[in-house]
């Protein structure tokens, strides 16, 4: 490990306290053994070990045997703790998914091993807690997983067209069931027609542990994207422009699908356009509320951005939150069209993939701030970085 803390440092064995004592008259030191059974009766020590940041908790627990049992074994301690800003994971390799998870509150860097995820390049969507990975290559190795606590399921094989063209993948937790759904969409091309494109959706449910395809559609001058998210029961995906149709300046589109209603009407008479023409397009659920960010393209070039935008959808109308200023966007150094964003909460965080410098927006504040230098260094010019966005939640399970 080349810096950081291990997370796995913050899970200690049973340990008793000894404290040194002294007295008049006597120079030598006399060790006693300090019961914590004294001190704190259990719903007053659950109230107090919630106010601290999830890394103090798991530290708490080595000061004793009672207070490791109080935090492992009570879960209102999890449930009443004071709410975590989202970490964000970065991966640091090319080939593996080795990497850190960045805890805001503290300003910390983790050590952190994921329990399932074999490449970097794997899709991944996360909610409340649980993240979801899908493999890149076959696109049917699903898996649903806390971070945290490295509890995990694999799911049954997505149903529909084998080894589609583009692929999008959405989960979003259920708090009060604590039960989750699964949204893949595929697209597919139809055989030597460019214009003509099939869109699936495929749902899961976790507490039926079964796969429902909602609706199948064959796109005109569109298709589907990598990119896609589940806000307040409705699905959100990117299409992407496949032919001249309407404005050749805006190359992206915005379908939404009623995961409640499964509305029978066509998925193409949902669709709005995006704000402006954009690359690298990210979707993601900001307390309820759809957020879009994406690279602004120059009008001239339009592989080539001159910033980043963030935008809320109302209805079906968007509006600005904010523009990355220009002292940021530099400071992202050699910062190409491309990159990784992905939030939670009112939490967003911005990442370059060819650097590890990482920057977060604070949707309530309006406030962008610098994380903690990462503790990995870039070891070849052409190193890429990624990352996502997760909430720490111990008492998630899958």
């Amino acid at each position: 490990m080349e810096g950081g803390t291990s997370w796995e440092s913050y899970y200690y064995k049973d340990s008793v306290h000894h404290l040194k004592q002294t007295t008049e008259g006597n120079d030598e030191a006399e060790y006693d053994l300090i019961s914590m059974e004294n001190f704190l009766p259990n719903d007053l020590l659950e109230r107090i070990l919630s106010f601290l940041p999830l890394a103090s908790i798991f530290k708490a627990a080595c000061v004793c045997k009672r207070w490791n049992e109080v935090i492992h074994s009570r879960r209102t301690i999890w449930a009443n703790r004071v709410p975590q800003k989202p970490w964000y994971f970065m991966f640091t390799c090319n080939d593996t998914a080795a990497g850190y998870a960045y805890d805001p509150d503290l300003r910390k860097w983790y050590n952190l091993e994921l329990p399932c995820i074999e490449k970097r390049n794997w899709f991944i969507s996360s909610s409340s807690g649980l993240v979801c990975f899908m493999d890149n290559n076959t696109r049917s190795c699903i898996f649903v997983c806390n971070p945290i606590t490295k509890n995990k399921r694999k799911l049954l094989e997505v149903p529909g067209v084998k080894s589609p063209d583009y692929s999008a993948l959405a989960i979003s937790m259920n708090t009060e069931s604590s039960g989750y759904d699964v949204v893949v969409v595929k697209t597919k091309q139809v055989p030597e027609d460019f214009l003509h494109w099939e869109l699936s959706i495929h749902f899961y449910e976790s507490q039926r542990e079964l796969w429902v395809t909602l609706a199948t559609e064959v796109l005109v001058g569109w298709r589907g994207g990598d990119e896609g998210v589940i806000c307040k029961g409705v699905l959100y995906c990117l299409i992407h422009c496949t032919g001249v149709v309407g404005n050749s300046l805006i190359r992206q589109g915005l379908l939404m699908y009623d995961l409640t209603a499964r509305s029978s009407s066509t998925l193409m008479s949902t669709s709005i356009s995006v704000p402006c023409s954009l690359t690298c397009g990210r979707l993601m659920n900001l307390s309820d509320k759809l957020v879009l960010v994406g690279g602004i393209a120059k009008l001239d070039r339009p592989d080539i951005i001159k910033g980043i935008g963030i935008w809320e959808l109302n209805k079906k109308e968007w509006r600005e939150v904010a523009r990355m200023p220009h002292k940021y966007f530099q400071g992202f150094g050699e910062f190409d069209d491309v990159f990784a964003s992905s939030g939670s909460d009112d939490l967003i965080y911005i990442q370059s993939y060819g650097a590890t410098a990482l920057l977060a927006f604070d949707m309530s504040r309006r406030q962008w701030r610098w994380s903690q230098k990462c503790p990995v260094t870039k070891r070849f010019p052409l190193q890429l970085f990624t990352g996502f966005c997760f909430l720490p939640r111990p008492e998630v399970a899958t």
